[in-house]
């Protein structure tokens, strides 16, 4: 079917349903002349004459109602489609989906997605939860959370908080039975939990000492594709974990976590919502964006 049969198509259902070329036309944002532009040719198409039109009154003829009593349930449904569309064109709708990082979920998001969910309950939030730096919008998300280390330069970033210190952590009752490294270096004789999978495991540390920055390549006691369980794993016991600090600051204050080699905490500038600059950003993102910055404003 070509755009005319189509646009013949809505035009007869809409003067049908009016009773009015100038009505329909409206509706279909188009002049009165190009609707009648599109039922001639609809008609010319068929062969058969489908509406009849006086100075008092349009109507369908006997073949035009037969036509929409077998077409018009299909049309309906075109027409509820269009104004579906023009609906998410017009206000935040549909699913949002979001690439973050688990650890940053519960101490600051949280808050903002609970809230924005309420807000909009036309939007449903989708949250998938990973660390890695991978292209995540060839994969159909909307918009993506990351420290900004790992930001490509097209990106518009919004930044939700910051700066970052990148801490190694470990309980207490970890500390008792193995001691505290002194230096980064001393991180090699140590149990350290790895976050990641495959070719993607973090397992180089990064300090900074006197503006200068090094890396340690820690040997992992325990590599998990999960941050939380990481984090679970640390709470017991386990090993050593490198986090924000910002991640895991409840656990610091609860005396669950201790922090150690503070002194060559490593700093970024900070964690950011990124969308691509050549995007079009949809209302639902557009409102996720500007909720995010009336909750920043609130706890200021």
């Amino acid at each position: 079917m070509d755009k005319n049969q189509l646009d013949g198509l809505l035009a007869l259902k809409l003067i049908a349903d009016k009773r009015s070329f100038t009505a329909a036309a409206k509706t279909l944002k188009v002049s009165p002349s190009a609707i009648s532009k599109m039922i001639r040719q609809f008609e010319a198409r068929l062969g058969v004459t489908l509406l009849t039109r006086t100075t008092r009154a349009t109507s369908l003829t006997e073949a035009g109602e037969r036509f929409l009593s077998q077409a018009g349930p299909a049309l309906e449904l075109i027409l509820a489609a269009m104004k579906d569309a023009g609906n998410f064109a017009e206000k935040p709708a549909g699913r949002l989906r979001l690439n973050i990082p688990q650890l940053i979920y519960p101490n600051f998001l949280k808050a903002v997605v609970l809230s924005f969910v309420k807000k909009y309950p036309d939007v449903t939030v989708e949250l998938f939860f990973e660390n890695a730096a991978t292209n995540i919008f060839e994969r159909g998300f909307d918009a993506g959370i990351r420290v900004s280390d790992i930001l490509a330069q097209d990106m518009v970033a919004l930044k939700l908080f910051g700066p970052v210190r990148w801490v190694i952590a470990g309980a207490p009752g970890y500390f008792d039975k193995f001691g505290r490294p002194e230096h980064p270096k001393d991180l090699l004789s140590h149990g350290c939990i790895c976050v990641g999978a495959g070719e993607r495991v973090y397992d180089r540390w990064e300090f900074e000492s006197e503006d200068k920055e090094f890396a340690v390549q820690v040997t992992g006691s325990l590599i998990m594709n999960d941050a939380t369980l990481a984090l679970d794993a640390a709470l017991g016991g386990v090993g050593l974990l490198y986090a924000s600090e910002n991640a895991i600051i409840d656990k610091i204050e609860a005396g669950n976590l201790e922090v150690v080699l503070d002194r060559y905490a490593a700093t970024s500038t900070g964690v950011y919502l990124y969308y691509p600059r050549r995007s079009q950003v949809h209302p639902k993102l557009r409102a996720f964006i500007e909720h995010v910055k009336e909750y920043q404003h609130s706890i200021r």
